[in-house]
């Protein structure tokens, strides 16, 4: 028997940091969504327990142990959380690019977590999913429910987000990684307090004139470190339709955000030379859930 899971590409609307903790790490208020753009995680009781990496960017991964890769560490805390053996084998289908700022690695691992949960003979409680979470990165809890999701502390503390309109986006990577470190050491100027939101947007207009009012304060550093950043924005915000053009994370991957999907993938299609940059990796379609 073998079951699937998808790792959607997870998006930083806006992304504040608030402030810095004693211990070094950075407190951040971010509204997060999910893309439709996804890795997908296959588990199997057949062939030998462990990891085998397909798809596109696959190779970016093939120089990683077993150990090192988060599916794989996952696995072994869900595997010792649940009195089990993890005697199974695993397939990530890697379509996402790898360091981008869409939390490849962190969906992925919640994509273990919530597969392995499926095929034991005992099911973990969520609450047991999100602990497991945090000890393998802060961006992993927010990706096990995979909802819209309002992020505080260092990635650990959800609120509910705004309910969404179902809006469209462009994913844009240039090919390029960013060091999230190097990016936050170069980050200047004073923290940025959370912003007021509403409960709801009933459209991407309204959402996209709140989301104006917001920033990501990594967008700069990361531009500096990573110019093709900059040709990124440069290129989504020149598209027609496009109501916000902004970074994710840490970067390098840039979204747009669109009236709806298929307002994207027309933007994407009509546009497709001015998109067809050498090592860009692009994507468009909607939100992998709208609530």
């Amino acid at each position: 028997m073998t079951l699937s899971e998808n790792a959607y590409a997870k998006i930083n609307l806006y992304l504040h940091v608030t402030g810095k903790r004693a211990d070094g790490y950075h407190l951040l208020d971010s509204l997060v969504v999910f893309s439709d753009a996804c890795d997908r995680l296959d588990v199997s009781d057949t062939g030998t327990a462990g990891l085998s990496i397909t798809g596109p960017f696959s190779a970016t991964l093939a120089s990683d142990s077993n150990d090192d890769n988060l599916v794989i560490r996952a696995a072994k805390l869900h595997a010792v959380a649940s009195s089990q053996a993890f005697r199974k084998h695993l397939i990530l289908e890697k379509n996402l690019p790898v360091a981008s700022g869409i939390g490849g690695g962190s969906s992925d691992a919640a994509a273990a977590l919530r597969l392995l949960n499926r095929t034991g003979s005992s099911t973990l409680p969520i609450e047991t999913l999100l602990s497991l979470g945090e000890k393998l990165g802060a961006d992993v809890p927010v990706c096990i429910a995979q909802d819209a999701a309002r992020m505080g502390g260092i990635g650990e503390v959800l609120t509910p987000a705004p309910k969404l309109p179902n809006c469209g986006m462009i994913l844009i990577n240039p090919g390029t990684g960013v060091s999230t470190p190097e990016v936050f050491r170069a980050r200047q100027g004073d923290f940025t307090p959370p912003p007021e939101l509403p409960a709801e947007w009933s459209d991407t207009i309204s959402m996209c004139a709140d989301l104006a009012r917001t920033t990501n304060d990594l967008e700069e550093p990361a531009g500096t470190i990573c110019p093709p950043i900059l040709d990124v924005l440069a290129a989504l915000r020149s598209l027609p339709g496009c109501r916000l053009a902004r970074m994710s994370g840490s970067g390098a991957t840039c979204f747009a955000l669109f009236d709806s999907p298929d307002a994207a993938r027309h933007a994407a299609t009509t546009h497709r030379k001015s998109l067809e940059n050498p090592g860009w990796w692009v994507h468009a379609g909607g939100l992998a859930k709208a609530i």
